[in-house]
């Protein structure tokens, strides 16, 4: 009990928990392998078995309990294979991962060789198999009827019926019964056991905490010598076995650690805690076989969480590029299914709806097209073998991809390796081996001054004689064997081969850490900590913002934008700050702890605190000594384990027979032997430092126990077991995960929009501008791809979404005749606000000439349903046939679990309360239909008949060109290119007689495809000799709703945006010269407030601006503020005898101005000529002499617009002030005449000229200045 006790309780600090044995189990014989997916038309030699796990040691232990039928799958995942003498017979090497529920994960290594059969109830078996085979491939071949198909299933009926009691009951039969024998000879993977010897897998594998790749391999490679050896060796193999198993620690962090193998020292290290984590995969191979850029791509794509799937007949190679990745993540951790090794009872994981690295087997022959993958959408398909990555679509640049890209050339062409990749670098399953190995020749005392010089233990003089002898030796023969079948300088070589792989991996992941160390240097600036304590904190984890993204991304590169901008919104990066934030509380993750510590030790080098939006590509320094650790701790080990050594076993056990392994002493095995003969051995590496040792591990063993009530992970151990209760419970977890998502992404698009400064003016528009609204959209798209791919049997294309919506358009076309033709014609149907239908908006985007993919169609479907408020809605409808549901989806897909997808059209819902212009800023190069109404005052509507009015609509995107409006008609219907959200509007009439005139209430503009509507309030006469004579106004607008009803945009709760000033605001105006006092504060308070939302407007990041239109003459606007501000104290009646407008004043001014210079006196006043006045007196006369008939208001809304552009507003201000005409125009209180008020508006004015202010065409149309 003792014995038990000391070995399971020490497991956590060993360097192997579990040694496993796999095989073919002679007691129940041949089982064929159901989920390996292969036909009976192969042979039987060449088809899969099952395998099983023959032994395992110890039995357990207690944080990491065996898993048997994980293990064995994982050892074995194409089942046991046979062989004959006609065959290779190459041992092969693969290695997998096992992760646990807590996050962390073990390493499997795993060592297969073939060894022959000599149980004759196999060996029959598989005879009888052949035999059957042949009978039936004869059959069905000869038979070239039509029906020789249906002949061919049913011969191989008998077979597979009878395939479950062979191994049983074959012992009797007679391999002469069955006719045509002699004819199998010599046929491919025909066997006869009269010729031929038969040879079956058996996988040694080794289970470890760590993933010490190197060591592992070279310990089951030896005892794979010893077995395959003519000699027996040193000791039985329960010696070594045990050795690794119980008296083997883990190195310390920091240091190396030698024990022996069979054949030789063995030697592994393990990083300290100031270094990158233990990574022992051969990034250098990830980069030959796929070259530095689809690295850096399939990098891109995992920091993004897209679905990564490898795919390769090397089980290998899908380890090492699936490790290779994973490692270049540091400081980020996976956080989704992680399974680079996923054998065919497993493919049903394909059908995961969530992030996922996995890995498949290429079968022989296959191809790409052969793969049924539900998820293309957001898939990025990685195909080592032919070096090809396969990225979702619109992946953005990882940053400063091309300066990255060129750094690793750098450094993989300083060891040799081409950057271009391509290159199939030497089998790395393929091991080497002698099946006969030769007795130990006299080369000891050279073997033993190597590993004194490999120690450092040798100086100057005799590393010089050693030298000496090595150069004699060579010279004599190519040197002694050593007991591994190799010589001497052999092994030299690959342990300098090892040791350059190594700094190699170290050089890389350097390069990647400095980058993530650049972009991310400055992170905790941004978290934020909301919470008190632990608890709340939890309690709200859903409810709070843990990072400010918005400020984060303000400092970054404009270039880095899109990826960024995405990786914020990944698991990962989440994680990250939530360990970030629960540091507070509890012990920060060792890998968090390690890259902050890194960032500290950057900023105490690096006093120079420079802008990240302009800050230079810097490359690693200091890859050269990075290594170094590495390096030492290789070339000299700094502990040595305890030798391997006879154990108290029975006499007769443990005898060799070459070629075959033995049947393992269960007993000795089983537990540690704490005997006093070899208790006082046990290294210093095991007094010493076991506190560290234990401490450190989880940095290594990534990713480390998780805070488990962060985040809600599926149970990694249960992915691994295929019975039908697993499989079953896993697509329930995929269900609930789904409608998870759900919630939280339509959750985060609210809470982002109603986060936003939207009450402000300008910035009143009801949806999330630019970067944040795209990202997340896309993740939105996402979603609804992957929701629309789980357990999906029927596609047409990549997407999943848009395979489902053509058939539902062809199930539609065969079930209702079509009422309308598809062209667009179809939308005119005299209604002023179409709600296009499903089917409507699939036609439109199939008509779209953007030469969009299945992909690229399906996003704009979502895009549009999502701005015409229809999304929820059309998906409800698409999923009411539940005949085509049933006829596409298998019977756990989430579509067909009633209860989820009911609410998960209601989370879809709630995104109708938020207005979005996605489809409109996204796809900007199609064609539109528009309806535009003019609406005039409705007593005074008769008078449209005599006006002969045009329209020209600009938006974000350009302008529609003049369109005029039919005769005796109110409406134009019209197609242009997108014109983005609408903003302005020009209205005029050709001046045709004095009763051209009428007053326009306002003008309304349908987007027939969007559905969106927007006034352009206008409350003005347009016509001579009424109001101010304009016969062309420019209208600002504004969106009414995105829908049918005006009253739906009402319970928005988004504010309007602001409109061109109304009639009641004009009236009010106007009766200023009456009231000839009014409020002077409230007057400059206005202008304060224009002028403050022009600020607020320009230093917001460019993709969050509103409409700058909207903020100089919209209601609120600066022109219309300025207006005000120049009413106050204005004599009305005295100068004029008519209605005043201020531009009267204007104009009177610059006459006065350009008088008194003509004459060479200014009446005392104290205005000098210069250049304000000359410019001033300029514009004034363009803006008189353009050929728009704009009227007085639009001349001094464009004068204001001029001058605020230019810089001239600030001066002109004064000039006016201290004219002699303002004396006698405004009354003693006005604030133009008020010193103090003027130049305090000045100042205002003055702010301004630090912003690059654009006008729209629209405004300035006409006017050349």
């Amino acid at each position: 009990m003792n014995g038990t006790a000391a070995a399971t309780g020490s497991a956590s600090c060993r360097f192997a928990h579990y040694f496993v044995v796999c095989g073919v189990d002679t007691e129940t014989g041949l089982e064929p392998d159901d989920g390996a997916g292969e036909g009976f038309e192969q042979s039987p030699v060449r088809r899969s078995f099952k395998s099983k796990v023959l032994v395992h040691y110890p039995e357990n232990t207690d944080r990491n309990p065996f898993n048997r039928d994980a293990v064995n799958m994982l050892c074995m995942p194409r089942g046991l294979s046979f062989r004959t003498q006609a065959d290779r017979l190459d041992p092969q090497f693969h290695s997998f991962t096992l992760a646990f529920d807590d996050g962390t994960r073990s390493y499997g290594f795993v060592h297969t060789f073939y060894e022959e059969v000599t149980c004759p109830q196999i060996i029959t078996a598989m005879q009888t198999l052949c035999q059957m085979h042949h009978v039936e491939h004869h059959s069905s071949s000869s038979a070239s009827s039509p029906s020789s198909s249906s002949a061919s299933s049913s011969a191989s009926s008998p077979s597979t019926s009878s395939m479950d009691s062979l191994a049983s009951s074959l012992d009797e039969s007679d391999g002469d019964s069955l006719p045509g024998v002699s004819a199998c000879l010599g046929c491919v993977g025909s066997f006869d056991p009269a010729r031929d010897t038969l040879y079956v897998s058996k996988a040694l594998c080794l289970v470890t905490p760590l993933p010490f790749l190197q060591a592992s391999r070279e310990f089951l490679a030896q005892l794979h010598q010893a077995v395959a050896s003519q000699t027996a060796p040193p000791l039985p193999l329960e010696s070594y076995i045990h050795n690794i198993l119980y008296e083997v620690p883990l190195p310390p962090p920091g240091r190396s650690l030698r024990f022996h193998g069979v054949q030789g020292p063995i030697v592994c290290q393990r990083p300290g805690p100031g270094e990158l984590p233990l990574g022992e995969y051969p990034l250098g191979e990830a980069f030959s076989l796929l070259g530095v850029d689809n690295m850096v791509k399939l990098l891109t794509c995992a920091l993004l969480e897209t679905q990564v799937l490898l795919y390769s007949q090397d089980y290998q190679r899908l380890m090492t590029v699936a490790e290779g990745i994973t490692t270049l993540l540091f400081p980020f951790q996976w956080q989704h299914i992680y399974l680079p090794i996923v054998s065919t009872p497993l493919h049903h994981l394909l059908d995961a709806p969530v992030p996922f690295l996995m890995g498949i087997q290429r079968r022989d022959g296959a191809q790409r097209s052969s793969l049924h993958l539900p998820h293309e959408a957001n898939l990025c398909f990685v195909d080592i073998d032919n070096h090809c990555v396969e990225a979702p679509e619109d992946l953005p640049l990882f940053p400063d991809q091309t300066e990255l890209i060129q750094e690793l050339s750098e450094v993989l062409l300083k060891f040799g390796l081409p950057p271009q990749g391509g290159v199939v670098t030497k089998p790395t399953t393929t091991i080497t081996s002698t099946t006969t190995s030769s007795p130990r020749l006299s080369s000891l005392v050279l073997e033993d001054l190597m590993e004194d010089r490999r120690n450092g233990n040798l100086g100057g003089e005799e590393l010089a004689v050693l030298e000496k002898l090595q150069a004699l030796a060579k010279r004599c023969g190519g040197g002694k064997m050593s007991e591994g079948g190799k010589t001497l300088f052999e092994e030299e070589e690959e342990e300098e081969e090892e040791l350059k792989a190594a700094k190699l991996n170290i050089q890389l992941r350097e390069v990647f850490a400095v980058r993530f160390a650049a972009m991310f240097g400055r992170y905790e600036e941004f978290v934020i900590h909301s919470a008190l304590d632990l608890d709340s904190w939890l309690s709200n984890r859903e409810g709070t913002f843990s990072f400010d993204k918005g400020s984060f991304l303000s400092v970054q590169p404009a270039k880095h934008l899109r990826f960024l901008s995405r990786f914020l919104e990944t698991s990962m990066f989440s994680s990250f700050v939530d360990g970030k934030v629960i540091s507070r509380w509890a012990d920060r993750e060792p890998l968090q702890q390690l890259f902050d510590n890194r960032l500290e030790r950057e900023r105490l080098y690096d006093a120079v605190d420079e802008d990240s939006r302009i800050c230079p590509y810097r490359k690693n320094t200091t890859l050269f000594e990075s290594a170094q650790a590495t390096e030492r701790r290789l070339l000299k080990a700094d502990h040595t384990a305890i030798h391997p050594h006879l154990l108290d076993m029975r006499i007769g056990q443990g005898r060799h027979h070459p070629g075959y392994f033995p049947k393992l002493q269960a007993d000795v095995l089983a537990q540690a032997q704490n005997t006093n003969k070899w208790s006082g051995r046990v290294t210093a590496s095991r007094r010493s430092e076991p506190k560290r040792s234990t401490d450190h591990s989880g940095v290594d063993n990534e990713p480390r126990q998780k805070h488990t009530y962060t985040r809600k992970t599926l149970r990694q151990s249960k992915l691994l077991d295929p019975s039908p209760q697993a499989v079953t419970q896993t697509h329930r977890e995929f269900v609930d995960d789904l409608l998870s998502e759900c919630r939280l992404k339509t959750k985060r698009m609210l809470m982002e929009r109603m986060g936003k400064e939207s009450v402000e003016l300008g910035q009143g528009e009801a949806n999330i501008t630019g970067l944040q609204e795209n990202t997340l959209i896309h993740g939105l798209c996402d979603l609804l791809e992957r929701t629309w791919g789980h357990g999906l049997q029927m596609k047409q294309g990549k997407s999943a979404l848009w395979s489902h919506l053509l058939h539902y358009q062809a199930a539609q076309g065969k079930t209702e005749a079509p009422a309308e033709s598809p062209d667009q014609k179809t939308l005119d149907d005299g209604t002023l606000l179409p709600r296009g239908s499903l089917i409507q908006d699939m036609r439109f985007i199939q008509t779209m000439s953007e030469g969009l993919s299945e992909v690229g169609q399906a996003r704009a479907w979502i895009h549009l349903g999502l701005e015409k408020k229809m999304l929820s809605q059309h998906l409800k409808e698409l999923l009411k046939k539940q005949e085509l549901l049933r006829q596409l989806y298998k019977p756990h897909a989430f579509l067909l679990c009633e209860e989820e997808r009911e609410q998960f059209l209601f989370h879809l819902l709630s995104l109708n309360t938020v207005d979005y212009l996605c489809f409109t800023r996204v796809f900007t190069s199609i064609c539109i239909p528009y309806r535009v109404v003019i609406i005039p005052m409705k007593k005074l509507s008769i008078a449209m008949a005599t006006v002969n009015p045009w329209v020209c609509v600009s938006g974000e995107l350009g302008d529609s060109g003049v369109r005029q409006i039919p005769k005796n008609t109110q409406e134009i219907f019209f197609q242009c290119k997108n014109l983005g959200r609408l903003s302005t509007l020009q209205l005029g009439q050709e001046n045709s007689g004095l009763l051209a005139k009428c007053l326009i209430d306002c003008v309304m503009v349908y987007n027939e495809i969007t559905g969106h509507t927007y006034k352009f309030p206008c409350g003005r006469w347009l016509g001579k000799g009424v109001g101010d004579g304009s016969l062309e106004r420019v209208l600002i607008g504004q969106l009414v709703s995105p829908g049918a009803e005006e009253d739906a945009g009402r319970w928005t709760g988004t504010p309007p945006e602001l409109p061109s000033p109304s009639q009641s605001v004009r009236t009010v105006l106007g009766s200023l010269g009456s009231r000839s006092r009014m409020l002077s504060v409230e007057v400059q308070e206005d202008m304060r407030e224009a002028a403050n939302n022009l600020v607020k407007h320009f230093h917001k990041p460019e993709q969050e601006r509103g409409n700058l239109t909207v903020l100089l003459c919209g209601d609120g606007g600066l022109v219309l503020s300025l207006e005000k501000f120049l009413l106050h104290g204005f004599k009305s009646n005295r100068l004029f005898q008519r209605n005043v407008f201020v531009w009267d004043f204007v104009e009177k001014a610059v006459v006065s101005m350009e008088t008194a210079d003509q004459m060479g006196d200014l009446h005392g006043s104290t205005l000098t000529k210069g250049a304000p006045c000359d410019s001033l007196c300029l514009y004034v006369n363009a803006i008189n002499a353009s050929p728009r008939n704009i009227g007085k208001e639009g001349k001094l809304q464009l004068f204001v617009c001029l001058g605020i552009r230019d810089r001239l507003l600030s001066q002109w201000l004064p000039l006016l002030a201290e004219c002699p005409l303002t004396a006698r125009t405004y009354e003693d209180g006005a604030l133009l005449r008020d010193r103090a008020a003027v130049h305090s508006l000045s100042r205002i004015l003055h702010t301004l000229n630090e912003f690059s202010i654009t006008l729209e065409t629209a405004l300035v149309k006409g006017v050349n200045l």
